[in-house]
């Protein structure tokens, strides 16, 4: 993953550009991190994942304001409740997303002062960071391969790199492989959690838990 001030080659026309917020909150006595599961009839429905969203150029004057911004309407937040500390780092996920991710405070003391977006948000709850520092991720992978065609949805092919046009090996013509991607999966007594916020919070024990 890279880290604060990389200049990442290609970001602004290749990914779609995101960024989070990884919220800490202190319950009981207890710092934990939050969590949302999705609404089911959005995208990646009913999924967990960290508050966040889109960079809106009409709203957003950076991508930590775009966490911040996206997080307090998920959540039913005022700005004035969210510390952020700083920046974790850049995630850029194989499926053509660069995460941005923001480490924050949120300032609430039970899971009842936040009035969430049902639109977008089915539910919020926590996972102590000692469960996670106790509980490390499974890891699997997949295997990513570059398609220089598709079949459209009336099954016709169509070409998305023209090979034959610059006379390229004809190897080319076909899927090649790349490389395999690791997944990280975290079983909570919550739910799964997997993909990007897994490797979020990974990235994030690294430095936390090695302390």
């Amino acid at each position: 993953m890279p880290r604060n001030g990389d200049n990442i080659i290609g970001k602004s026309y290749k990914y779609l550009n995101a960024a989070v917020l990884i919220p800490l909150v202190r319950i009981d006595g207890e710092e934990q991190l939050l969590f949302e599961r999705r609404s089911a009839d959005i995208i990646q429905g009913s999924e967990v994942c960290f508050p966040g969203g889109r960079f809106d150029k009409a709203k957003d004057r950076s991508l930590k304001a775009t966490a911040v911004r996206e997080s307090c309407e998920e959540l039913g937040i005022s700005r004035n409740k969210v510390r952020v500390f700083g920046k974790l780092g850049t995630l850029i996920a194989p499926v053509g997303v660069a995460v941005e991710a923001y480490l924050a405070r949120l300032n609430i003391r039970r899971l009842k002062d936040l009035n969430i977006n049902k639109a977008e948000v089915e539910k919020v709850f926590t996972v102590p960071l000692s469960w996670f520092k106790k509980n490390p991720p499974k890891e699997h992978h997949l295997l990513i391969e570059i398609h220089p065609f598709y079949y459209n949805d009336n099954r016709e092919k169509e070409q998305l790199f023209p090979v034959k046009d610059y006379a390229l090996p004809e190897r080319y013509e076909e899927p090649w492989k790349g490389r395999r991607h690791p997944v990280f999966v975290y079983n909570t007594p919550s739910g799964v959690i997997w993909g990007i916020t897994a490797e979020l919070i990974r990235e994030f024990g690294l430095s936390k838990f090695s302390r």
